[in-house]
């Protein structure tokens, strides 16, 4: 069977971390700087990683249950000053943001960051001005499923003529929840792809110059 055609779609929406640029590890290292100032207890990125779903205010709560909202407010400011170790976004992805937006295509961000976090990144790395949409996480869990959905009412838009850009095993499951064309982006490493074809990719690339390319039909 023959791959699905990016000339067919009219909306792309993205994940952020991992996809649009390399901010786990200023997000790791803000955590446990954050983190250390109120507990002894130290984590691992594997730990970190376990906890991923709700936004970052919601891991707080769940990892420093007594002073989680001054932890929170340190962890704000720790991402925000360490943030100057990623200022752009990954090689290629601007190419790909400018080819969608010469086209027409919609572009959003379906993110499972905290709203702040998420505006410091895309502000820092250069990228707001491309999206019309920025959709952040919730401190009670996972919601990107309800959040694409979100968006693509919000433009009208078919699902069957978007596609959700994410790295990771959620964001395909996310996708295949909603009914939209799941790509898998595989260049920052964080996932195989094996495992994102698992959780229903349609496509997985490893590098962001085959995206670009698909892109162009």
């Amino acid at each position: 069977m023959a791959p699905p055609s990016a000339k067919d779609l009219s909306a792309v929406i993205f994940d952020l971390d991992g996809t649009l640029t390399d901010t786990l590890p200023v997000a790791f290292s803000a955590f446990r700087a954050a983190v250390a100032a109120f507990t002894d207890r130290q984590f691992t990125d594997a730990e970190l990683i376990a906890t991923f779903g709700p936004s970052e205010d919601g891991i707080l709560r769940r990892l420093v249950p007594d002073h989680w909202e001054r932890c929170f407010e340190r962890y704000v400011d720790e991402y925000a000053e360490r943030h100057h170790a990623c200022s752009a976004p990954f090689p290629g992805i601007e190419v790909a943001l400018d080819l969608l937006k010469r086209r027409g295509v919609r572009l959003a961000v379906v993110t499972g960051k905290a709203a702040r976090t998420a505006a410091i990144t895309l502000d820092r790395v250069g990228i707001a001005d491309y999206f019309e949409i920025v959709a952040t996480g919730s401190a009670a869990g996972g919601i990107k499923p309800q959040a694409i959905r979100s968006v693509l009412d919000a433009w009208r838009e078919d699902p069957g003529r978007a596609a959700y850009v994410g790295d990771a095993i959620p964001d395909m499951q996310a996708a295949r929840a909603v009914g939209i064309l799941g790509v898998g982006a595989a260049w920052a490493g964080t996932a195989t792809p094996v495992d994102l074809t698992s959780a229903g990719a349609a496509l997985v690339f490893t590098d962001i110059e085959p995206f670009i390319a698909w892109l162009r039909g």
